[in-house]
Order: structure tokens, then C-alpha cells, then sequence
């Protein structure tokens, strides 16, 4: 039975890049929103790292522009905040399929 790395990062986005290259998790979860560096440029740099990286970005309610920009940057999916558990489990499944 093989066992999955999911790096979860809600600190910064420097910190997921970081994290990435350390762990070279199955899966990564992060804000869109973050300090230091965004979400959205960290995708960029992860995924020129590993353009096989599997990110499902978070993002609160009214950030459909930013949630299109991390899509476009090479995240997999992203579930919206508040979260309902069905559509995140949803999400995880797409993403690592």
C-alpha cells in the first residue's frame, strides 16, 4: 500500500515553493491569498519546478478573476471558502485522478 504526501500551506506562498522542493508532495493545497508571495506566483514557480504538481488552490467568495489566473498558471482545481466537504473531497478526487 503506498502512502500520499499532501503539503497544505496557508502561510505563504515563498514557504509553499520551499516545502515543494523538500517534500515533492502528491498534493498541494494553498490559498490564493497569502503573504510574502501570492498564490498564484508560487503555482508558477512550483510548477516550473514540476509541471506535473498537482495544486488545488483555496479562495474566498468573489475572487473568480484570481481563481481563473491560478487555473490558467497550473493549478488543478480549486474549492471556494466557506468549504462544503462534498465539494472538497470532490476537488482532491479530480485533482488526483
Amino acid at each position: 500500500m503506498s502512502s500520499s504526501t499532501v503539503l497544505v500551506c496557508d502561510e505563504n506562498g515563498k514557504q509553499a515553493v520551499e516545502k515543494y522542493q523538500q517534500l515533492k508532495p502528491d498534493l498541494v493545497t494553498m490559498d490564493i491569498i497569502m503573504p510574502e508571495m501570492g498564490g498564484i506566483e508560487a503555482v508558477k514557480k512550483i510548477t516550473q519546478l514540476d509541471p506535473s504538481a498537482r495544486i488545488l488552490m483555496c479562495s474566498a467568495m468573489g475572487q473568480q478573476a484570481l481563481v481563473q489566473e491560478a487555473l490558467q498558471a497550473g493549478a488543478r482545481d480549486f474549492v471556494v471558502k466557506p468549504f462544503q466537504p462534498s465539494r472538497v473531497l470532490e476537488a482532491v478526487q479530480r485533482v488526483l485522478a
